[in-house]
């Protein structure tokens, strides 16, 4: 892991969502060869966009965080702006891909999204009740 990037742990996994506007999560495990191939590819963009923290979860080594967002297969990226998880997917990511992902999460308008989340709460404890 570079400077670029933070290792993820269930010990500073709030605080550094809690404290960071944006967060780029890979969800990865030293075994995985997709996630050895998407490695420098996160690498490079984390050095590109330096303004955005870049974490990585060894899902091996934090079991707790990976059950917790339920991740399935690795790597999975995630992105958290806000203190919200405005998007996530499984696969290794082309430069290109990362790089457009990247732009669009940077491009929402966060007060919309809250509404849509908080849209989405009050339409499932409506159908809880």
């Amino acid at each position: 892991m570079s400077n670029a990037t933070l290792e993820l742990t269930k010990e500073n996994f709030d605080r550094t969502v809690t404290d960071n506007e944006f967060v780029l999560i890979d969800f990865w495990a030293s075994w995985c060869g997709p996630c050895k191939q998407f490695a420098p590819v996160y690498e490079k963009a984390a050095e590109a966009n330096p303004d955005l923290v870049f974490a990585k979860v060894d899902t091996e080594a934090q079991p707790e965080l990976a059950a917790a967002f339920n991740i399935q297969s690795i790597p999975t990226l995630m992105i958290v702006r806000d203190q919200v998880a405005v998007f996530a997917q499984p696969g290794a990511l082309p430069e290109a891909a990362l790089t457009d992902v990247i732009g669009q999460a940077r491009n929402l308008d966060m007060d919309e999204v809250r509404r849509q989340v908080a849209e989405e709460q009050s339409k499932q404890q409506e159908q809880e009740q």
